[in-house]
């Protein structure tokens, strides 16, 4: 199932990674998911976990059922540390790196935050090392915060271009009725289109296991983002040890199918979802270079106009002619400083250097 992924993201959920009963990490399950890990080869893997909260909880020695906003921030800021060292522990003993990266919603919806911590992620993925992704809770509040890592999961996703999403629940997948309550509920196997009547089957969160914010109901809202973006979704049972490598041999899911490939649906985004702020005259020599796939530098650049920042789109224009879009990594007045020089020359002009294209390959799709 996971021979021909290259990116992969696995959420990983309070319920499956906190023991409810004593409060303390689940060790022997995380060092079986390092193992799994280890041995999916030629895969560019990001987990989202959470955790943090639940561990904290623990160390502060506070048993109240309910907590407040501060409360739970506190308890993020405690156990955000125990979370990170396990997964470095774990991953660390079988010689895989691993990163830690705290985001808020802020960090998946501005398009300058998110080409930042875009960057960083696909960073880290080049290098090799896996990130270990969480909200940062300490910071985030209620009107900025996403309240569970399914989603975030789902955002993740789409920002890194993942080909799936692993859910791992403390459920098999979705079914027509919760199956804890309804014995007749049926288990759905694949899922082709998220409707309506699919997300009607989505409860509330998952109030039975004392810890974690989501349920099925988060699930399916993340399987809405992850499908329009072009990723796969899963959904499994992640409680017992080993559950990556039970899921690669047939374990029982619900398998959610992409509308689109993540490329396709990226491109659609950039393309047609975004009103460009500016424009970008190019010249032919860097007309030929985009068309032969290249990123747009600043050497092919003619002229700028517009109001834009950092992460807008922007139209591509050759001879009055729009011939691409892209997402810009640079604000107007230094792309503007920037126009026909070589890369090399940013740090000279600008005191910084935020990458050598104007316009990165990546970010930008051809009309």
């Amino acid at each position: 199932m996971l021979d021909d992924v290259k990116t992969i993201v696995i959420k990983i959920g309070s319920a499956i990674l906190v023991d409810s009963q004593t409060h303390a990490l689940r060790e022997g399950w995380l060092d079986a998911l390092a193992h799994d890990l280890a041995n999916i080869e030629d895969t560019r893997i990001v987990l989202v976990s959470s955790g943090a909260i639940a561990l904290g909880r623990e160390r502060l020695k506070l048993t109240s059922p309910s907590l407040s906003l501060a409360e739970k921030q506190a308890c993020a800021a405690a156990g955000q540390s125990s979370l990170t060292r396990a997964y470095e522990d774990a991953l660390g003993q079988l010689g895989i790196v691993t990163a830690q990266a705290l985001l808020t919603l802020n960090d998946t919806e501005h398009r300058r935050r998110w080409l930042n911590a875009r960057s960083t992620l696909e960073t880290l993925l080049g290098l090799g090392a896996i990130p270990i992704i969480n909200e940062n809770d300490t910071v985030a509040t209620d009107e900025i915060r996403y309240g569970d890592n399914d989603r975030l999961a789902a955002r993740t996703a789409q920002m890194i271009g993942a080909d799936l999403l692993i859910l791992l629940s403390d459920i098999d997948g979705l079914y027509t009725a919760d199956p804890r309550e309804n014995p007749k509920a049926n288990h759905i196997p694949v899922v082709t289109a998220v409707t309506e009547d699919i997300l009607e089957m989505g409860g509330a969160p998952n109030a039975t296991a004392g810890v974690g914010t989501g349920g099925m109901a988060t699930k399916l809202a993340a399987a809405q983002i992850a499908t329009n973006a072009g990723c796969d979704m899963i959904i499994c049972d992640g409680r017992m040890s080993g559950a990556i490598a039970a899921l690669r041999n047939g374990a029982k899911h619900t398998f959610f199918k992409a509308t689109s490939n993540p490329r396709k649906a990226r491109a659609q985004w950039i393309g047609g979802a975004l009103k460009p702020h500016g424009i970008l005259t190019i010249d032919a020599g860097a007309l030929k270079a985009l068309n032969g796939g290249s990123s747009l530098l600043p050497a092919g650049v003619i002229s700028v106009s517009g109001e834009f920042g950092k992460g807008h789109s922007v139209s591509v224009e050759f001879n009055g002619t729009e011939i691409a879009r892209g997402l810009v990594s640079y604000d107007m007045d230094e792309a503007d400083k920037l126009k026909g020089l070589q890369s090399s020359k940013i740090t000279d002009v600008l005191g910084y250097d935020n990458g050598a294209a104007l316009i990165h390959r990546d970010n930008l799709v051809m009309l």
